[in-house]
């Protein structure tokens, strides 16, 4: 895989990092995971492909494991707030003293600097900070997040995996890690560039959830259907809008143009109406095959089963049948392979992994009888 020999020390946090962890994972990464001793089960669910050592950093001598395995590691990356890591004595200061290159991914919700630096948040206040909150929702109600999607794993997780990619492409180069400022704030508002690159083109002069992009087309928006299902509509350009009204069975010479935002609200009411007089079943048979970018909005245990993603394999199924996105994007020479083993337990390969970085059996019995580590082997079978 793509990221085979690359060796990655995840400190255990919220979703964001374990989603980052799990994306190196995934394409090929040797991640550990270093827990919290004290439980019994990771609670992240982004767990694939890592092991899991239970390491307590609240006494020196674990800090003092964790040096060792930095020391010796490519990748570190930490979810904490600014100023964690130092005052643990881990700081990037001394972790890439020890190793030089060692890339120090800090991944945090407002950044390292600043005065927001060290107040605690979650992904519906790193998304209001960063401005992309306020354009989002219908122009009748307040603003709403979209899950914890944008921030914590768009913004969050996965621009800090890019940030670790380059690094380790430069480091090809130099020979030297260095220090990831990722946060879901700058994030976030990065992947916004194009709303940002855009305002000067009119698409964002109405108020929110009344421009083309936001709800406020009748042609790209969702409609509710005989059945109390759903269908995604996206029909921009005139070409697939004209496929659209054909499959509606409206008259076009009956309807005000399409780009009449002042006639928006009306043609919704009437798309509306249309809709609401089929079965989701019934517009797919209608839309599917044709560029009339219609589609139906499909649940958790619909998406598995359509057949385009079958066709892909788009899907997969876990030795415990939980089923979960393939890893994306698909690479044709080193595509990654997920595994397909269960999450690995609090503590699973604590032994295994020490014993790896060149501790002894007496160094880690000591720490084990001192409580500085957790060892939670699993049975053959389980």
């Amino acid at each position: 895989m793509a990221l085979q020999g690359i060796s990655v020390v995840e400190l255990a946090g919220l979703a964001p990092g374990p989603f980052c962890g799990m994306v190196l994972a995934d394409f090929g990464a040797r991640v550990i995971r270093v827990d919290r001793p004290g439980s019994r089960y990771d609670l992240s669910g982004l767990a694939r492909g890592k092991r899991s050592l239970a390491l307590d950093l609240k006494q020196p001598r674990g800090v003092a494991v964790l040096r060792r395995l930095c020391a010796k590691s490519d990748v570190l990356l930490e979810p904490f707030r600014s100023g964690v890591m130092e005052r643990l004595q881990l700081g990037p200061e001394i972790l890439q003293r020890e190793n030089p290159r060692l890339i120090y991914a800090r991944l945090s919700g407002f950044g390292q600097s600043g005065s927001f630096s060290r107040l605690a948040g979650h992904d519906i206040n790193y998304l209001a900070l960063s401005g992309v909150l306020s354009k989002i929702g219908r122009s009748d109600e307040n603003p709403y997040a979209p899950l914890n999607l944008l921030a914590d794993f768009a913004g969050g997780g996965l621009m800090c995996a890019l940030g670790i990619i380059m690094a380790l492409f430069e480091r090809t180069r130099s020979g030297k890690g260095q220090v990831i400022d990722a946060n879901m704030v700058e994030g976030t508002a990065y992947l916004s560039s194009f709303l940002w690159k855009t305002q000067k083109l009119n698409l964002w002069k109405a108020p929110r959830g009344q421009n083309m992009l936001d709800g406020g087309a009748p042609f790209y928006t969702t409609y509710r259907t005989a059945d109390g299902e759903f269908m995604a509509v996206g029909a921009i350009e005139p070409q697939f809008y004209e496929l659209l009204i054909k499959g509606l069975e409206l008259k076009p010479d009956e309807l005000p143009n399409q780009m009449s935002m002042n006639d928006w609200p009306e043609m919704k009411k009437k798309f509306a109406d249309v809709f609401a007089k089929k079965t989701k079943a019934e517009w797919c048979q209608i839309f599917d095959g044709t560029n009339a970018c219609v589609t139906p909005v499909l649940t958790f245990e619909e998406v598995v089963s359509h057949d385009h993603n079958k066709e892909r394999g788009s899907f997969i199924t876990s030795e415990e049948r939980d089923v979960s996105p393939r890893p994306a994007p698909l690479l044709s020479d080193t595509p990654a392979v997920p595994s397909f083993k269960r999450d690995p337990f609090v503590g699973e390969h604590t032994e295994e992994i020490l014993k790896e970085f060149g501790f002894s059996l007496k160094e880690i019995d000591q720490l084990t009888s001192d409580k500085i580590i957790e060892s939670h082997k699993v049975k053959a079978g389980l």
